[in-house]
């Protein structure tokens, strides 16, 4: 009797029927939609009314098609050589709520273990006795929450500012709200992208007045909203008008000591901080302007520090780079027409490192005949080699976490590209990875200043990464300290290049104008 019915939903189905209950005796319940956050546990509901057992009757689970179940339970046991293979080992007889009795009261509820972005859709609870069957609907909704957002700000002309907003790791789409104090503000650009793993990533920029507080808040429907809040500052800029001379100069002075006034409100506020940093009782203040210069480093963060890493160049570097006479020089790098590819002059430094906190740091070479480089990467990356030939641009997404440097800007490794203003060009950069919390900062070491944070989940061994353009005469140095501890670091090659150190050259030249 239990096959026959099964035939009648199946026919029924694919001639795009509405199936109605043989009997009146059995009725299917459910509650729709239900959410669950991806990789978590859920339960959908579903109940037969009037209560009574369900222990010897049939009671399947599907989705689209019927004749794959994703569970199936008759004769008072579960049948599985016709489940559906992605289901394995995930599904089970759940309780709807705490009050429920079970198989025993009618409670047919489906438990669904492991979610994933694949499970999103609609699920078909069908029950079947000798007196009839029916079935209703349940949909299941899959999320995730995604990274916070990082903001980005690039000045223009005339008091205005271009803000960026990014955020990864979402399903489904998320939504990007952009407010100031007063109003919801309409971006230039929003666009959206997925990731390897089927999670979605939004990228969105508008420009605002350089005097504003601006939001950017991300979130998908029904679950947590990540935020992000920046205050812009306009700077003082006097007021054109027919005033004389005597009043020019009369408010050139004034602007003069306005100016020595606030140097030395800013040098008092920037020992304090300094002071209160050393001793551990410095606490950020929220809302503050973004990449704010001044921000001074934490503490351990020096050459001294039992964290500092003596890094050190791997000798298995491509072959577009030549060691010679103990110096890093570039070699010819020619491809066919038409080829679509990159000559990828970066080179890997050891050891590795896969927990703990490291901290190193890289000279930009300013010398009295060559100023500092203006074309580099510094950062780490998951590749064990680092391949000659690319055919696509190094970024988070693919294992490559870093701070690159152009003739016009500073900006991180992401995509979209992520510009980061530059209140001074840094000689020497400070990089300090904090494994297990998915931490790389990179620091202007000589004003002991911010410049920016990444955060992301770190797997497997991580590998410094160095790229010193083409073209740019001034060398990159990876600076050796006193200490000699290098955290939880591990690299097999570790110890025999530390007892060739002599050998390795720590100043990369000259590379690509493009790398």
């Amino acid at each position: 009797m239990g096959a026959l019915m099964m035939f009648l939903v199946a026919a029924l189905s694919a001639s795009r029927c509405s199936a109605a209950p043989v009997s009146g005796s059995l009725e299917v319940l459910v509650s729709s939609p239900v959410s669950v956050r991806l990789g978590h546990t859920t339960t959908l509901p579903c109940w037969l009314n009037p209560p009574q057992s369900a222990e010897s009757l049939e009671v399947s689970w599907y989705r689209g098609s019927y004749s794959t179940p994703i569970m199936f339970y008759r004769a008072k046991q579960f049948e599985n050589a016709s489940q559906e293979a992605s289901y394995a080992g995930r599904v089970s007889f759940g309780l709807k709520d705490a009050a429920s009795g079970g198989l025993t009261a009618g409670d047919v509820s489906l438990k669904l273990d492991n979610a994933t972005i694949e499970d999103a859709g609609d699920y078909n609870c069908y029950v079947s006795s000798e007196q009839g069957y029916d079935r209703a609907s349940v949909s299941v909704i899959v999320t995730e929450i995604g990274a916070p957002p990082l903001l980005s700000a690039v000045w223009k002309e005339d008091n205005m500012v271009n803000m960026s907003c990014e955020s990864e790791g979402w399903y489904p789409e998320p939504s990007l709200r952009w407010s100031d104090q007063k109003q919801v503000l309409t971006p230039k650009s929003l666009k959206y992208s997925n990731g390897s793993s089927g999670l979605r990533s939004v990228h969105s920029w508008l420009l605002v007045s350089s005097s504003t507080e601006v939001s950017c808040s991300v979130g998908v429907s029904g679950e947590e909203t990540k935020e992000a809040r920046v205050r812009l500052e306009n700077p003082l800029q006097p007021e054109s008008s027919g005033s004389s001379p005597a009043g020019w100069v009369a408010f050139a002075l004034l602007l003069i000591a306005m100016v020595v006034a606030l140097l030395g409100v800013l040098y008092f506020m920037k020992r304090c901080k300094w002071k209160k940093a050393e001793s551990g009782n410095d606490h950020a203040e929220e809302n503050q302007p973004l990449l704010p210069k001044g921000v001074i480093q934490p503490a351990h963060l020096s050459k001294d520090s039992q964290i500092y890493a003596n890094v050190t160049l791997d000798q298995k570097g491509n072959p577009y780079l030549k060691i010679k006479d103990g110096k890093l020089r570039d070699a010819q790098c020619d491809f066919p027409d038409g080829a679509k590819v990159t000559c990828l002059t970066a080179i890997k430094g050891t050891p590795g490192f896969s927990s703990g906190q490291h901290y190193w740091e890289v000279s930009l070479g300013k010398t009295d005949v060559v100023d500092l480089k203006q074309s580099w990467w510094v950062g780490v990356t998951s590749a064990a080699v680092i391949p000659d030939e690319l055919d696509f641009y190094p970024t988070k997404s693919n294992g490559f976490w870093f701070l690159s440097s152009s003739p016009d800007s500073l900006q991180f490794s992401t995509e979209p590209n992520v510009l980061l203003p530059v209140f001074s060009r840094p000689q020497t950069v400070g990089v300090y990875l904090n494994y297990d919390s998915g931490e790389l900062s990179f620091y202007n070491v000589e004003d002991k200043s911010l410049i920016g944070t990444l955060t992301t989940n770190f797997t497997g061994v991580i590998f410094p990464l160095f790229n010193p353009g083409k073209g740019d005469r001034a060398a990159m140095e990876i600076l050796q300290g006193q200490a000699s501890g290098t955290g939880n670091s591990v690299d097999s090659t570790a110890q025999e290049s530390e007892s060739q150190s002599e050998s390795i050259p720590t100043a990369v030249r000259e590379q690509d104008e493009n790398k």
